[in-house]
């Protein structure tokens, strides 16, 4: 299917979902770049279309079908102009639904999961192979098997200059799956059982990403603190004995981590966090509920006490700990009582940020089966205090910031004429007045006031007088004022 230059193809792909959806997306970019396809800003131009999915959210299969049915009438203009135009459905509803969605959707030419995209470019020359047959003859190609091979093994690393056209910033997939088994959850069923890529692969894909000018390192998973992948000797290295391996790596000045659970909270990563100034001052530990009654019907297998003692051993290890969370409300059998629970860990921690939903069923799950389903009503007016206590927070968290100096990520023009913007530690956009000259420095600024979504800064007389702040692997350099800032 090798492509001469000539022969170049346009790649577009719609992202759904989180971070992790994001990462796929590049390594489907990554898989099918030695092909030919390029990827392009613009869906009309397109020669290929991938949808990559994702189940968590409420409808979403619908909105996949809605989508397939604009790229229905695009792929007829497409063909009356004697092109064509390959379409393709991954991700988690494509691994949940796969055969719907190519009963309901002919306009489909390929369904894959999350865990086959590096066979893609043989199921793209399938397809389009088969496009000479009669409609009524051709069928989609499917794959949503859970393969025995390790798709890391089998994908392509990015080229250095695609890594730097992304940016400073990347994700990296250390680990997937889940068997926690929350009784709301589709992710065990999509995604499959909880597997962590072996160390070498991450350290090898990390100084990658980093000798093609990448800054920050986010690692993902669905469970990334259950991370307990291989070193080269066969022993199982846990996400915080990782965290020190990657703070080795040269030119690699800020790690952070995403999704984590409660119960995978362990020493060794809650001390890497007390010595790693390269390990961010900002944690996602969803609790999803302050009840203990909702939590056991969630199948958290974790209490409110439970949570509350690791936010304590992680605030005691570093003092300047900014924590985020998830919450969904509405669960099945929540009563008002429960949810007062949940705002009043809300109150008790105090996030700095939070992401927060109307509890939706989802087929297959044990939530959906469960007695107690509560009203659209309830849940709105629930959802609705919840998000005002936590906007709240968050404010106010925003201005606790105003007065002290952070080292801020400087990442991209601002929006603004003459302005430029970045990243605090606590993931928080900064925009300040500066040049574009200091694109891809890491510097003090003085934050000097908020707006609605972001903080101001100014660089500060230190700034001025050195081009980067130096990042040690030990947290002897840090900058960020060690009071609560949570």
């Amino acid at each position: 299917m090798t492509q001469t230059p000539q022969n170049t193809k346009k790649l577009f792909i719609k992202t759904y979902g989180c971070q992790m959806n994001v990462y796929d997306s590049d390594r489907m970019a990554d898989a099918l770049a030695p092909h030919g396809y390029q990827p392009v800003s613009d869906i009309a131009t397109a020669d290929l279309v991938l949808l990559n999915t994702c189940h968590i959210r409420e409808k979403a299969s619908e909105k996949v079908f809605s989508e397939l049915g604009r790229l229905k009438e695009l792929q007829a203009e497409r063909r009356a102009g004697g092109q064509d135009l390959l379409i393709g459905v991954a991700g988690c509803v494509a691994q949940a639904e796969g055969e719907e969605i190519a009963r309901r959707a002919p306009v489909v030419d390929m369904v894959f999961g999350p865990q086959a995209y590096h066979r893609l470019p043989d199921m793209v020359a399938k397809a389009a192979g088969s496009r000479h047959l009669h409609p009524a003859l051709r069928t989609p190609v499917i794959d949503t098997d859970f393969p025995e091979e390790d798709k890391f093994d089998y994908l392509p690393a990015p080229q250095k200059e695609v890594v730097i056209k992304r940016g400073l910033t990347a994700f990296l997939t250390v680990q997937e799956g889940c068997d926690k088994f929350c009784s709301f959850c589709v992710v065990p069923y999509t995604r499959g059982a909880e597997v962590s890529r072996p160390v070498q692969q991450v350290l090898a894909e990390a100084r990658g990403l980093v000798a093609g000018g990448v800054r920050e390192i986010t690692l993902l998973g669905q469970n990334v603190n259950a991370y307990h992948g291989l070193d080269e000797a066969g022993n199982p290295v846990g996400l915080g004995q990782l965290a020190y391996l990657l703070a080795e790596i040269e030119g690699l000045a800020r790690l952070r981590y995403t999704t984590s659970h409660p119960r995978d909270m362990d020493d060794g990563l809650i001390a890497a966090h007390r010595d790693l100034d390269i390990l961010m001052p900002y944690l996602h530990l969803p609790v999803q509920s302050g009840s203990d009654t909702i939590l056991k019907a969630m199948n958290r297998r974790h209490t409110r006490d439970d949570y509350m003692r690791v936010i304590d051993k992680i605030r005691s290890a570093r003092s300047d700990m900014a924590l985020s969370g998830d919450f969904i409300v509405g669960f099945p059998g929540e009563t008002d009582k429960d949810f007062e629970d949940t705002l009043r860990i809300i109150a008790d921690v105090g996030y700095a940020s939070a992401y927060s939903f109307k509890y939706s069923t989802r087929p297959g799950t044990p939530g959906a089966n469960l007695d107690g389903q509560i009203e659209e009503a309830v849940k709105n007016e629930r959802l609705y205090r919840l998000q005002a206590l936590v906007d709240a927070q968050t404010t106010a968290f925003h201005t606790s910031c105003v007065g002290k100096t952070l080292p801020v990520l400087i990442e991209r023009e601002g929006r603004m004429a003459g302005q430029v913007g970045g990243r605090s530690p606590y993931l928080q956009a900064v925009h300040f007045e500066g040049s574009t000259d200091l694109i891809g420095q890491i510097l003090p600024l003085e934050i000097i006031g908020t707006s609605t979504n972001s903080l101001v800064g100014k660089l500060t007389q230190a700034g001025l007088n050195n081009s980067d702040i130096s990042h040690d692997t030990t947290r002897k350099s840090v900058s960020v004022d060690e009071s609560r800032v949570a």
